[in-house]
């Protein structure tokens, strides 16, 4: 791990806890239940977990679309995770810019394509169309579309493509971070890759930071720099991309590999796919699990005697 690496997301004991109130009484849901993570500067942190795990929920708090139950968020070294004012809207809106799940519903369908991507300039205080235009058309020309596509509407689009402009219309304000959040889930599979190449190569030219959200590991691989894996609100490991994949520790992370499908039908037939139960692979009653350190830079949640087994494991 490098030591010197500059900090520029730091998240600390983060709770999220949504209420909902019945007959019965009132209900709690630990959506986000104790999470700490750092991404550094120029970095892709993947955050990875199955359907309802709390990573998207973990993107709209550092966002602050939610905010916190406890704990905090720091970006470039300041607290955002405190009372929300227009001066603090604004200072997030500056750094991080968002890529939505979904290119249909993400898109204003009664705007075109040049007024999606100039509104985030337009809000900025950027009102000269001149500038506006060329702009426009220089972000669109990095994300391989044209000018000739301003002045059509989303619905003129494929898939693909309107994920194109929502990836334009994130970087054009040149933030400092883009949460992506599952990014590529709606799209072809042939699609995909040339979305992910497309973030990669942007994330290259502007020096971007980058919180990749996804569900399947098998794309989260090849893009990340460091992987966490969440399971029910917890982080429950955290690796560079390469260590991750090839020393899992994690019981649930062996599972999540376990799953990914092989392009070798032959090899295929024969995957062994790993269910995870926590009641039957840990015991708790006893010991505590913290993020424990296994060996450089590789965290595990774990009890101090599991962390003993990961490190002999690993062979440390």
């Amino acid at each position: 791990m490098q030591d010197n690496r500059e900090v520029l997301l730091n998240v600390e004991d983060l709770c999220m806890e949504f209420r909902s109130k019945s007959r019965r009484g009132t209900s709690v849901v630990k959506a986000i239940d104790h999470v700490s993570f750092q991404v550094y500067k120029s970095e892709t942190f993947g955050l990875v977990g199955e359907s309802g795990c709390g990573k998207t929920t973990t993107g709209r708090a550092i966002l602050r679309l939610y905010n916190p139950t406890s704990g905090k968020i720091e970006l470039k070294g300041r607290d955002i995770s405190g009372k929300m004012t227009t001066e603090l809207r604004q200072y997030i809106a500056q750094n991080i810019s968002t890529v939505f799940q979904d290119p249909v519903e993400s898109l204003n369908p009664r705007m075109t394509v040049r007024e999606i991507i100039s509104e985030g300039l337009v809000v900025k205080g950027i009102t000269d169309k001149a500038v506006l235009d060329e702009k426009v058309k220089n972000i669109l020309e990095k994300v391989g579309l044209t000018m000739e596509h301003a002045n059509r509407y989303p619905h003129e689009f494929s898939g693909g493509q309107r994920q194109r402009i929502g990836i334009a219309r994130a970087i054009v304000v040149n933030p400092t971070m883009v949460i992506a959040d599952e990014p590529v889930s709606a799209l072809d599979v042939s699609i995909q890759a040339q979305v992910i190449n497309l973030l990669n190569d942007l994330k290259d030219e502007l020096g971007l930071t980058v919180i990749f959200i996804a569900h399947d590991l098998s794309v989260v691989k090849y893009f990340s720099d460091r992987i966490g894996v969440m399971y029910f609100g917890k982080l429950v490991e955290l690796a560079e991309s390469d260590e991750l994949y090839q020393h899992p520790l994690h019981p649930y992370t062996k599972a999540l590999l376990s799953a990914i499908p092989l392009p070798n039908p032959l090899i295929e037939k024969g995957r062994k796919i790993i269910s995870y139960d926590p009641k039957a692979a840990h015991d708790y009653s006893v010991e505590s699990p913290t993020m424990t350190e296994i060996c450089p830079g590789h965290f595990v949640y774990a009890s101090p005697s599991e962390a003993e087994a990961y490190r002999k494991e690993r062979g440390m």
